[in-house]
């Protein structure tokens, strides 16, 4: 990194400790081109799916339905947000070039921009975790959960996230961890180093999204198996059976593309604190990027995958009659075939054994 000719001395606020603006930078590296269209698209995206998501509030019925949009909401909200604080800065640092020592001499608009990233770096990861967790008491234990459960529980829940990943954010404020101005002079964000308190939240950081990320993975996959045994079973909640396997659908979408687009950066930030390695800015640039795309791809999971637009997409197909599984017969004999013994092999001998003393005829 190149720093100006401004000197560091002892009376350099910590943001600036390690590198002073301005730099110098090849245009390669950060383009105003990008900020922009990445920033337009990601909110434009999000209001879209904002507005979707609000009609579907008001003509839903079903209560856990209802929970589940209201995660959604949080997590657009959170998305939309996320993108219109830190896309301002940066895209204002293109237009402008203004430099960061003398706007900001105590470091307080840089902890502002470190802070946004790392808060709404983690919100859509342990949003995805809740939700997960949510669809797995849904689907697996429906007993559980009460059935006159309040909407404002789950606001609660969505509150609850925000406020944790608030928490994790104000730690560099408190001595663990703390944030630095990055190249190239545009924004700012935690320090990833091997040293004392910022390893601590180096690896606090990346391993709260890894964990999310894992959870998802894990209650998920126990979701949709349970789903496939009760599509392949003889209940006929269809219209209940068909709102669970759209909802998981789309949450296993939100998890896919959030494991593509965070992992690399989790992944490069812990490895290069444990390792001791230089940061390479370069890499941090384009992993950054990456969990970018996340905040953008989000709104359309819900916007595109939804069965009022896939109807419109394949009109042939007969959306609201039959389980969706009923369109793939083939595959639902196969799968009923194999989940059929994990069921309780007990209960078919007891059916078989009644329907063969009902069907047999009478000894003379």
């Amino acid at each position: 990194m190149n720093s100006s000719a401004l000197p560091l001395t002892n009376n350099t606020p910590l943001c600036y400790s390690i590198s002073s603006p301005p730099y110098k930078y090849q245009p390669t590296i950060a383009s105003a081109y990008f900020s922009c269209i990445f920033g337009t698209l990601g909110l434009t995206s999000n209001l879209i799916a904002f507005i979707v998501l609000i009609k579907s509030f008001r003509r839903t019925h079903s209560r856990s339905r209802s929970s589940f949009l209201i995660f959604l909401g949080g997590l657009v909200v959170t998305d939309f947000m996320g993108l219109l604080v830190t896309s301002s800065i940066v895209i204002s640092f293109h237009i402008t070039h203004f430099n960061w020592r003398q706007l900001d001499p105590n470091c307080h608009f840089c902890n502002f921009m470190g802070m946004s990233m790392v808060f709404y770096g983690l919100c859509p990861l342990l949003l995805g975790a809740a939700m997960a967790v949510e669809r797995f008491i849904g689907i697996n234990r429906p007993f559980a959960r009460s059935t006159t459960m309040p909407k404002s529980r789950t606001v609660s829940m969505v509150l609850l996230v925000w406020l944790i990943a608030g928490c994790i954010a104000l730690l560099p404020l408190t001595g663990i961890g703390s944030y630095h101005m990055q190249m190239p002079g545009s924004w700012c964000f935690f320090n990833i180093s091997s040293d004392g308190n910022d390893l601590a939240f180096s690896l606090l950081f990346s391993l709260v999204g890894l964990i999310s990320i894992a959870v998802s993975f894990l209650l998920n996959t126990v979701s949709v198996v349970t789903l496939i045994k009760v599509c392949c079973g003889q209940d006929r909640t269809q219209r209940r059976r068909d709102h669970e396997i759209e909802m998981m659908v789309q949450l296993i979408l939100i998890m896919v593309i959030a494991s593509i687009c965070w992992c690399p950066l989790l992944v490069f930030i812990a490895q290069t604190v444990l390792s001791g390695s230089k940061l390479q800015i370069k890499y941090l640039l384009l992993w950054l990027r990456f969990a970018t795309w996340n905040q953008i791809l989000d709104p359309w999971v819900y916007i595109l995958f939804r069965r009022s637009v896939l109807k419109r997409i394949n009109p042939r197909l007969d959306w609201s009659r039959g389980s969706i599984m009923s369109l793939y017969p083939s595959f639902s004999d196969t799968v009923r075939r194999f989940t059929r013994p994990s069921l309780g092999s007990t209960t078919d001998e007891t059916g078989e054994r009644r329907k063969s003393s009902t069907t047999q005829p009478p000894s003379p």
